[in-house]
């Protein structure tokens, strides 16, 4: 399912996401992106200080072929998360060592090794779980191989060079020189690898007690940003407009995660206790050399440490359900940068992306989820929750001579209560309505804060820090009903509406009474990160499945969201992020040896008028009237030798089209065909 695990969300039909490269992807809920959506892995927050508000590809550090499931929450869920889950939290589970069931060794496991023609993937995955009676033990490796991505050749009739790479910069004996494409569909300087290693180890003390140590680590090779690498520049004199990047690149960004976790069972006041403390090391950089530009390389790196502590407590007595507990996280950022001078090797300091001193951010929350059934009428159900969270942020600028900032100091404490309450009513076994009002928090972080950030060329901004900025606060009303009607067909159908209050946007702002300044060789406007009064957004997803026979099913999503900005004067822009509408249509078949499946992934018009001009749109990446709408027809099959062996094969983009999802600068792949080799036991 996909190359990683951003390709797994959107095979879905469910979650749509958006990528500025191969190495990215960054998942959408219901209009919320990065920062304002929680990723979390085996119940540890992923979500840290420098998670930005623009699109993230951190989702990939998690190794989809680990995964046990992925849970998708939809709207707030800050009761039982904090901050961050406006949009919704998509929470990883991976898999678990097993225990042995009757004394002797037990032992799973899969292997398999994948290679697709699009980009010339080449993957290879292992992993082991050994287990007895008390003691288990699980080893996992992935590697993965990705060369240049290949896009469509059926262009929209109204755009046939949209997307091409016709020129590229490439070095050679250290002098830039712009080259031509030998073919323009080839995506350059898109390819990059990828390796992960999960570990785990289990002991059960006891009937009771089990303690499970938790290790993850992911790191990859350097990483183009493919989007600014087709941004252009004009360098005046002979060379005129060019390509403005020769070299524009995140370093190998690693993700190391410890954990451990302590089960108790039925104990004093509580049917079972968890406790999960954890750890965090996370290295990322960006690297740009502009075109020609031998004396500035530039570095900015950051390092990420983030301690976590999470103590949950569930107890079940009549038709009642409780789960209370408190959770804490503790961050700390490292930034740091530097010029180098290819022509001296002279290294020389270079303002950070973000403050240069302490940057430490702490979460603090206690929260009660509760559970009713009502006696005598188990048709109702009520659920209602409530959560205490403090934040609390200090960062601090050591030299402050690159801009002169009024201030050297940013100290901000917010405190949020977040609550939810529902209600579920089941008239009969197979119909189901459910209503639910719920709100969400985010605190602003280090990056909303304290960032200094150059957009990209095509819109020419310069995002400086504002200590002011509060924090967000979503209310949002669900409303659902799921139908089974004569075990054939399944419907399910639910609409939301979220008031957005204090959203945080770039907006116009001055520096030393400026409103443009010279930065990096180019004249760009100045912004800041400004608290907007009020956004909404609604919408509504849908899903019909048919049960064709007891082997073949057709399945079929939907997704449309709609949002707009209010300004003070009344007027209405659109809200930034807020994909296209969005689906999956699939048949399935399921034999003893044989499946397959063939669908259609498809992606409606974003008009550009529907753009947000100052938000994180990237309509410099669209055509003139904005992101065209586009389907794949796929196919994909596998068949069992026997218990162990099993084949599996694909075609994707089947009619080789040319498409970009919306807000992205890279575009997707065009056909593709992929071969696997898969045993499990």
């Amino acid at each position: 399912n996909g190359q990683n695990t951003g390709d797994l969300l959107i095979n879905t039909g469910n979650v749509f996401v958006q990528k500025s490269q191969q190495g990215g992807s960054s998942p959408v809920l219901r209009g919320f992106e990065a920062s304002r959506v929680l990723l979390v892995v085996d119940g540890i927050r992923m979500n840290n200080a420098i998670y930005r508000g623009g699109h993230l590809q951190n989702v990939i550090t998690v190794d989809q072929n680990m995964l046990d499931q992925v849970e998708v929450l939809y709207g707030p869920a800050s009761t039982i998360y904090g901050s961050d889950a406006l949009g919704g939290v998509l929470h990883f589970r991976t898999k678990a060592p097993k225990l042995s069931s009757d004394g002797n060794l037990f032992s799973t496991g899969s292997v398999f090794s994948r290679y697709s023609t699009v980009n010339e993937e080449k993957s290879f995955h292992a992993d082991l779980s050994l287990g007895g009676q008390k003691f288990a033990w699980l080893q996992s490796y992935t590697y993965s191989d990705f060369g240049d991505m290949k896009m469509g050749k059926t262009y929209p009739d109204k755009y046939p060079d949209f997307g091409r790479r016709s020129t590229y910069i490439e070095t050679v004996n250290g002098i830039d020189q712009i080259v031509q494409n030998s073919d323009d569909r080839i995506q350059r300087f898109s390819g990059y690898s990828q390796w992960d290693i999960t570990q785990k180890l289990l002991l059960k003390s006891s009937d009771k007690v089990s303690h499970l140590l938790n290790l993850q680590y992911s790191n990859s090779s350097n990483v183009p940003r493919y989007d600014r690498l087709q941004d252009v520049k004009n360098f005046g004199g002979s060379t005129g407009t060019a390509l403005r990047y020769a070299k524009w690149y995140y370093g190998p960004q690693t993700r190391l995660m410890g954990a451990y976790e302590l089960s108790i069972g039925k104990t004093g006041l509580f049917d079972d206790v968890k406790l999960n403390l954890n750890y965090q090391d996370i290295k990322e950089s960006r690297v740009t050399r502009e075109y020609k530009r031998y004396d500035r390389l530039d570095s900015r790196r950051e390092h990420v440490k983030v301690a976590g502590a999470v103590l949950d407590g569930h107890k079940k007595w009549g038709s009642n359900d409780l789960n209370i507990g408190m959770d804490a996280q503790w961050n700390d950022v490292r930034s740091v940068a530097d010029r180098t001078n290819l022509n001296t090797g002279a290294v020389t300091k270079l303002d950070t992306r973000y403050p240069d001193g302490k940057n430490r951010m702490l979460y603090i929350g206690l929260y009660s989820q509760h559970l009713v059934k009502f006696k005598g009428n188990d048709k109702w159900i009520l659920n209602d929750g409530i959560r205490f969270q403090l934040v609390h942020l200090h960062s601090t600028i050591v030299d402050n001579s690159f801009f002169n900032f009024p201030f050297n100091d940013i100290t901000q404490n917010p405190f949020a209560i977040t609550w939810n309450v529902g209600t579920v009513y089941t008239p009969s076994p197979k119909l189901r309505f459910n209503a639910n009002l719920s709100s969400g928090f985010r605190a602003p972080n280090v990056d909303d804060v304290a960032r200094i950030f150059e957009s990209s060329t095509a819109s020419g901004r310069l995002i400086i820090p504002n200590p002011e900025i509060k924090p967000e606060y979503t209310y949002n009303l669900d409303l659902g009903v799921t139908q089974q009607i004569e075990d054939k067909l399944h419907v399910e159908f639910g609409v939301f509406y979220t008031l957005f209050r204090n959203a945080i946007t770039p907006a116009p702002s001055q520096f030393m009474g400026q409103s443009t300044i010279l930065y990096n060789g180019t004249q760009v406007a100045v912004y800041a990160n400004r608290n907007v009064n009020k956004a909404f957004a609604y919408g509504f997803n849908g899903r019909l499945k048919i049960d064709l026979s007891k082997s073949a099913s057709w399945d079929n999503t939907v997704t449309y969201t709609y949002g707009r900005f209010k300004k003070d004067d009344g007027t209405k822009k659109p809200l930034d992020h807020v994909p296209p509408v969005f689906g999956k249509s699939s048949l399935t078949f399921s034999g003893k040896s044989l499946g397959f499946e063939m669908y259609v992934i498809y992606n409606g018009w974003k008009k550009i008028a529907d753009y947000n001009p100052d938000g994180e749109d990237n309509g410099q990446y669209a055509t003139a009237d904005g992101m065209p709408s586009w389907f794949t027809a796929n196919w994909r099959a596998s068949y069992k030798f026997n218990k162990v062996l099993t084949l599996q094969a694909g075609i994707e983009n089947l009619f080789d089209r040319n498409y970009r999802y919306f807000a992205s600068g890279f575009s997707a792949p065009g056909l593709n065909c992929l071969v696997a080799l898969r045993a499990n036991w």
